[in-house]
C-alpha cells in the first residue's frame, strides 16, 4: 500500500509576509540533502529575490490548455513522482475545465499518491475566519480552503513579520507593483487590520498547537494537567483582606497569559459575615483597576449554599482557577466549623483553588457564628446536649445528695434543659425535659429507683420541665427565624441597591440590569417581553442569555411588569421569596426602559433642532449665494443696456462674461440644492455601467475654473468601475473644485489604481489639509473648510454642499468617499467603486 505524502503548509497573516520566499528555502535545504525536489507551480509576483530561489530547482512546465491562465499540470506530476513538489497558494480556484475545482484538492491527489507536498496559504483564506476577516478588512476573500484540510498538514509553519516591517516592504515595492501601493496602504495594508490579521494567525496556530499537545497527552496517556489557558475567578468577603485577594488573583490571572479575570462578591444571609459598608464600590473600582469584572451572585441562607453559589458561578463562567482567602477563624473554631474555603475545596471538582494567606488568617477568636436558623452543627451538639445535661444534672444531684435537696435538683434539670434549648432548639429541648424528667423521677424523687410518682408535687415538676424547654425552645426559633429574615432582608436590600447604581449611574442600563438578575438567580435567560398589537404577538425588548421562550407562558418564571410588559426567566423556577424581590427588579427595569425610550425621544429632538438649525443654514446660505450672482448680473446687464455709457470692446467683453460666469455659480448652486434634496429624500437611482475613471475625468474638468492646475495621472488600461456616469462625473467635478477652491493655488493630481475588487480615484492636494478629527465633518452639509457654516455676512463662495452631494452620490453608487492625509502635507480625497468584471 502507497504510504500518503505528508504536507507542509507555510501559513501567513498577509501577502508579502514571506512565505513562498520560506518554502523555497525548504526547499532548496532539502535539495542540498539530495531530496527530488520539482516545482508543480510557484508565483513569484514579480519579486526578484523570490525568483532567485527558483534557479536549480526543476520546474514542471504548467497546462496552457485553460486559455490565459496557466494552471499545474497535475498529471504531468504524478507521472514524474518526485519525492517533494511545490505548490504555492493552497486556495486557489484552478481554471475552468481543471479536474479539480480547487487547487487544495490537486494537493490531496498528490498527497494520496505518496508525494510530499510544500505549500502556502493566508490566514484570511480559511473558511472559518472569512466572515471575521471581512469584517476587519472590508474585502471578502472569495477563494478559501477547508479548515480540515490545514490542520491534517504534518507541519503547520506560521511565518511572521511586523506591520510595520511589512507596510515598509509595501512601500518599498517589493510586494505589489508601483501603481498598487498607495492603494494597498491605505486600505487592505492598514496598520490595524495587520495587527488584527497577525493576532488571527497566531491564535490559529497557537490552537492547532493545543491539538497536537492533546495528541501527545493522549498517545502518552499522560493524565496529569497541563493548562495552557485560563479564566481565573476570585471570591471576594468585603473585608479588608479581599484587595490582597484580588491583587493576588490579578498576577495569576496575567502569569496565565492572556486568562480572564472575574470577580465575584457573594450575598449571604449573615450580618455579621456582610461586606463592611462602602467596601463594595471600593472593590468595584478596584477590579476594573487590575482588569476584572465584577459580578454579584446571591446565596442562600444556610452556609452550604455560599460555597454551592461560589461554585455554580465559576462553572457558569468556565473557570478554571478559584482564588479564596484564608479563612480568618482560629483553630477553636475551625473544630466545629471547617468553613466556606474547606467546603470549596472539597467540592471544587476540576477547578483548581488557589487559596491566598493574609494578615488576618487564622487570627479569629470568635467561636462559629450561629449563621442561620438552626443549621446542621448546632442540632447535631442539640441532642447530643440533650442526653448529656440532663446525666450530669443527675450525677450531681446523686453526688451532692446530703449537701443539696430536691428543690435544687430540680433547678439543675431546669438549667439542662434550657441550655439545650438554647442549643438544639424544640427537639433537643424536649429529649432533654423527658430525660431529666425521668432521671430525677428514678434517681432523686422517693420512692428512689422507681419510675412511680406518689406526690403529685413530683408530676408538675416533671411536667414544668417540659413546658419551660419548649417555650425556650420557641423563643429560640422565633429569634433564629428573625435574624434570618433580617439577613436576607439585608442581602435583598444589598442587590437591590446594586440593580438600582445599575439603572442610574449607566446610560444604556437595560442589557446590564438583566445580564446582573441572571447571575443573581441562577438563570439561563432573562429576558422583558412586551406586548405588540395582537393579544399573542410578544416582542423582546432586551434580553441576557440564549432566548428560550418567545411568550410569557413559555418561561419558568413570569412577572408581569404591566399589562403588555413581563419579565421573564429560563433555566429555573425561583421560590417565593425570590419572586417577590425579582417584582421589585421588574420595577427598575421598567424605569430603565422608559429612561432608555426618553433618552431615543431625546436623541430625536435633536435631530429635528438639527434639522432647524440646517434649514436656517440653508435660507442663510442660499440668500448669500443668490444675491451675489444676482447683483453681479444685475450691474454687468445694466451697463450694457445703458445707451449713454460707451463701453470699450474688452470691457463689453469683461461684462458679458461677468454675466456667465454668475450664471454658472447659479447653476452650480441650484443643481447642489436640487441634488441635496434628492439625497434627502432617497430619490437618487443610478443607472449602473461599466465605465473608466479616465473618460469620466475628463469630461468633469470641462468647465471648472483653474481647470489647468490639475494633472491626470491615470492608467487607461486599469479596470473599468460599475457606476453612473453622469452622477460620477458630478463628483469628480465636485472633488476637484473644492481642492481648487481651498488647495491655496497648489496643483491638484488625480491618480487612479486598483485593489482588491475595487477601484480608486485619488484627487489629491499640497494645500493646508484638514485635521484628523474634523475631518468627517467636511462632507457634512453647509461645511466649509474649518466647520464653519456659511452665512450671509462672510465673503466665502458656496453653500458647502458639494462635498455632501458627493458622498451622497457616491454611496448611492455603492461606493465610499473618504478623505485622508496626503504624504508631505494636504488633502487627498479617495473615490473608492467596484471593480466592473468582465
Amino acid at each position: 500500500m502507497t504510504r500518503r505524502g505528508e504536507l507542509r503548509i507555510h501559513l501567513g497573516a498577509a501577502p508579502g509576509v514571506g512565505k513562498t520566499f520560506a518554502m523555497l528555502g525548504e526547499a532548496r535545504r532539502r535539495l542540498e540533502r539530495g531530496t527530488d525536489v520539482v516545482i508543480g507551480l510557484v508565483e513569484t509576483h514579480g519579486r526578484a529575490k523570490t525568483a532567485e530561489l527558483l534557479e536549480g530547482i526543476e520546474l514542471v512546465p504548467r497546462r496552457t490548455d485553460s486559455g490565459p491562465l496557466e494552471e499545474m499540470d497535475l498529471d504531468a506530476v504524478l507521472a514524474r513522482r518526485p519525492e517533494v513538489v511545490l505548490v504555492d497558494e493552497l486556495a486557489h480556484t484552478n481554471a475552468p475545465g481543471s479536474r479539480n475545482a480547487k487547487r487544495w484538492q490537486d494537493v490531496e491527489e498528490l498527497l494520496d499518491a505518496g508525494i510530499d507536498v510544500l505549500t502556502t496559504v493566508n490566514v484570511q483564506h480559511l473558511e472559518s475566519l472569512n466572515d471575521v476577516v471581512e469584517r476587519i478588512t472590508g474585502v471578502r476573500q472569495r477563494e478559501t480552503v477547508p479548515d480540515e484540510v490545514v490542520r491534517r498538514a504534518e507541519q503547520v509553519e506560521l511565518v511572521d513579520i511586523t506591520p510595520e516591517a511589512l507596510r515598509r516592504r509595501m512601500a518599498h515595492g517589493n510586494i505589489y507593483a508601483a501603481e498598487k501601493v498607495d492603494a494597498a496602504l491605505a486600505n487592505y495594508f492598514q496598520p490595524g487590520n495587520l495587527t488584527a490579521l497577525r493576532e488571527l494567525a497566531l491564535l490559529w496556530v497557537a490552537d492547532e498547537v493545543d491539538v497536537a499537545l492533546q495528541r501527545y497527552r493522549t498517545d502518552r496517556q499522560i493524565t496529569d494537567v497541563w493548562e495552557t489557558r485560563e479564566r481565573v475567578v476570585v471570591a471576594l468577603t468585603g473585608d479588608k483582606e479581599s484587595e490582597t485577594v484580588l491583587r493576588r488573583a490579578a498576577r495569576i490571572a496575567k502569569r496565565s497569559g492572556a486568562a480572564d479575570l472575574l470577580a465575584v462578591h457573594v450575598l449571604r444571609g449573615d450580618g455579621l459575615a456582610g461586606a463592611p459598608a462602602g467596601a463594595i464600590p471600593r472593590l468595584r473600582a478596584l477590579a476594573e483597576d487590575v482588569g476584572a469584572s465584577f459580578h454579584t451572585v446571591v446565596g442562600g441562607s444556610d452556609i452550604h449554599d455560599v460555597p454551592a453559589a461560589l461554585l455554580d458561578f465559576a462553572r457558569g463562567a468556565n473557570a478554571t482557577q478559584l482564588v479564596l482567602g484564608t479563612s480568618r477563624r482560629s483553630r477553636v473554631a475551625r473544630v466545629f466549623d471547617e468553613g466556606i474555603a474547606a467546603r470549596v475545596v472539597q467540592e471544587s471538582g476540576a477547578i483548581d483553588v488557589h487559596m491566598v494567606t493574609h494578615s488576618a488568617a487564622g487570627r479569629g477568636i470568635r467561636l462559629p457564628a450561629l449563621r442561620s436558623a438552626l443549621p446542621v452543627v448546632r442540632r447535631v451538639l442539640g441532642w447530643g446536649l440533650g442526653l448529656v445535661l440532663p446525666g450530669v444534672a443527675t450525677l450531681l444531684g446523686v453526688l451532692m445528695r446530703d449537701v443539696i435537696g430536691l428543690s435544687t435538683d430540680v433547678v439543675l434539670f431546669f438549667l439542662a434543659t434550657v441550655g439545650t434549648a438554647l442549643v438544639g432548639g424544640l427537639g433537643p429541648a424536649l429529649l432533654a425535659a423527658l430525660v431529666g424528667g425521668l432521671l430525677l423521677n428514678f434517681f432523686l424523687t422517693p420512692p428512689l429507683y422507681s419510675f412511680t410518682i406518689n406526690e403529685t408535687e413530683n408530676l408538675v415538676t416533671v411536667c414544668a420541665l417540659v413546658v419551660v424547654g419548649v417555650l425556650v425552645a420557641l423563643v429560640v426559633d422565633r429569634a433564629a427565624r428573625r435574624a434570618q429574615q433580617a439577613a436576607r432582608a439585608s442581602a435583598e436590600g444589598a442587590l437591590l441597591a446594586s440593580f438600582a447604581r445599575t439603572v442610574l449611574t449607566r446610560t444604556d442600563p437595560l442589557p446590564r440590569l438583566l445580564e446582573k438578575v441572571r447571575e443573581a438567580f441562577g438563570l439561563r435567560s432573562v429576558a422583558l417581553l412586551e406586548r405588540i398589537g395582537q393579544p399573542d404577538g410578544w416582542e423582546c425588548v432586551s434580553s441576557s442569555g440564549p432566548l428560550g421562550c418567545a411568550t410569557p407562558e413559555e418561561a419558568d418564571v413570569d412577572v408581569e411588569v404591566e399589562d403588555d410588559l413581563h419579565l421573564i426567566g429560563t433555566g429555573r423556577s425561583l421560590p417565593a421569596a425570590d419572586r417577590r424581590l425579582l417584582e421589585v427588579v421588574g420595577g427598575q427595569a421598567l424605569l430603565a426602559l422608559r429612561s432608555q425610550r426618553a433618552a431615543a425621544e431625546a436623541d430625536e429632538s435633536r435631530r429635528r433642532a438639527e434639522a432647524t438649525e440646517t434649514r436656517s443654514a440653508l435660507l442663510s446660505a442660499v440668500g448669500h449665494d443668490l444675491r451675489s450672482p444676482l447683483t453681479s448680473i444685475k450691474a454687468a446687464a445694466g451697463s450694457l443696456r445703458d445707451p449713454t455709457l460707451r463701453i470699450p470692446a474688452a470691457d463689453r467683453l469683461e461684462l458679458t462674461a461677468t454675466i456667465e460666469e454668475s450664471a454658472d455659480r447659479l447653476t452650480g448652486l441650484v443643481d447642489n440644492l436640487l441634488d441635496s434634496s434628492r439625497l434627502a429624500a432617497g430619490a437618487v437611482v443610478p443607472l449602473l455601467a461599466p465605465i473608466g475613471y479616465d473618460e469620466v475625468a475628463v469630461r468633469a474638468l470641462d468647465g471648472l475654473v483653474d481647470a489647468e492646475r490639475v494633472e491626470l495621472d491615470i492608467d487607461e488600461s486599469l479596470p473599468d468601475v460599475v457606476a453612473d456616469a453622469g452622477l460620477l462625473e458630478r463628483v469628480v467635478a465636485n472633488v476637484v473644485d473644492n481642492a481648487l477652491r481651498y488647495g491655496r493655488g497648489s496643483p491638484v493630481v488625480l491618480r487612479a489604481s486598483a485593489y482588491a475588487d475595487r477601484v480608486e480615484l485619488r484627487v489629491v492636494d499640497a494645500g493646508p489639509g484638514v485635521p484628523r478629527h474634523t475631518r468627517e465633518a467636511l462632507f457634512a452639509p453647509f461645511q466649509r473648510l474649518g466647520g464653519a457654516r456659511p452665512s450671509d455676512r462672510d465673503g466665502a463662495s458656496g453653500v458647502g454642499l458639494g462635498l455632501s452631494v458627493a458622498r451622497g452620490f457616491t454611496e448611492a453608487m455603492g461606493g465610499t468617499l473618504t478623505a485622508e492625509d496626503t504624504p508631505g502635507g494636504g488633502l487627498t480625497v479617495v473615490v473608492s467603486l467596484p471593480e466592473a468584471h468582465p
